[in-house]
């Protein structure tokens, strides 16, 4: 079975080398690392060029923007499944990728969903995102699985079509509304912790963001004719105060 492994980047010459060398350590021999550079200015492209053997596939062009790079390696995959790793990201440990392949060996579904745990910069765990409990109900709701923890079957998205570039930030929400929730496709949870994700992100930075990606999401189930209540996806940061303090 051979994995297509994306990462989407742009001006990363201070985190890419760290995301490079985590694909470079797992232990499962078929992976394909595709790099989609947004034309970075920086020492980006010279870092990528420094792993031919780790990078199988790189292009450097202007986008639309992250999903649009997303779409292209998507389509430059050649993979039976495609998973991605942010370029600030890693995976958790040498062994992910094997333990998603085994786990989809014996599974026989068009996506495994699986956890995460957030970072400092310090490398200090300050979260565990896990799926254990979750269903496409919830995505009514304003709650999906952490996006990096999916392996799609690559012919997925040849049936259902790739992310929609009508979103800037709730792009990933759309696309698994429309594949988990429309299109029912099947799918297993795996307890499978895949990725150390770091802190922050588009979607993560304060008051603003968490109101512009409430508004996508609410217009990612009109679009797909999902019958749901709006004030329960705005009242969703109730839960995400309760989940920060619990924490603490």
């Amino acid at each position: 079975m051979k994995i297509s492994i994306i990462t989407v980047c742009w001006n990363s010459e201070a985190t890419i080398e760290k995301t490079i060398k985590s694909v470079e350590s797992q232990d499962y021999p078929e992976l394909e690392y595709i790099i989609v550079d947004g034309k970075s200015k920086d020492n980006t492209l010279n870092i990528i060029k420094q792993y031919p053997n780790v990078v199988s596939k790189w292009i450097s062009e202007p986008d639309k923007g992250l999903y649009d790079a997303m779409n292209k390696g998507i389509d430059m995959a050649t993979g039976d499944y495609i998973g991605i790793v942010n370029a600030d990201d890693t995976f958790y440990d040498e062994n992910a990728i094997s333990k998603i392949v085994n786990f989809l060996k014996t599974n026989n579904i068009e996506a495994s969903i699986g956890d995460i745990v957030q970072h400092r910069e310090d490398g200090q765990i300050v979260r565990r995102y896990s799926a254990k409990n979750w269903s496409p109900e919830k995505l009514k709701i304003g709650f999906m699985p952490a996006h990096p923890a999916i392996f799609f079957r690559k012919e997925i998205f040849e049936k259902l079509g790739n992310y929609s570039l009508d979103f800037k930030i709730a792009a990933d929400y759309e696309l698994i509304i429309r594949f988990f929730l429309k299109q029912h496709i099947s799918w297993k949870y795996s307890g499978i912790t895949t990725h150390k994700m770091l802190m922050g992100g588009v979607s993560s930075s304060g008051y603003e963001s968490y109101k512009k990606v409430s508004e996508e999401i609410i217009k990612a189930l009109r679009m797909n004719e999902i019958p749901f209540q709006a004030w329960r996806i705005k009242s969703r940061i109730i839960w995400k105060i309760f989940g920060f303090l619990k924490r603490k």
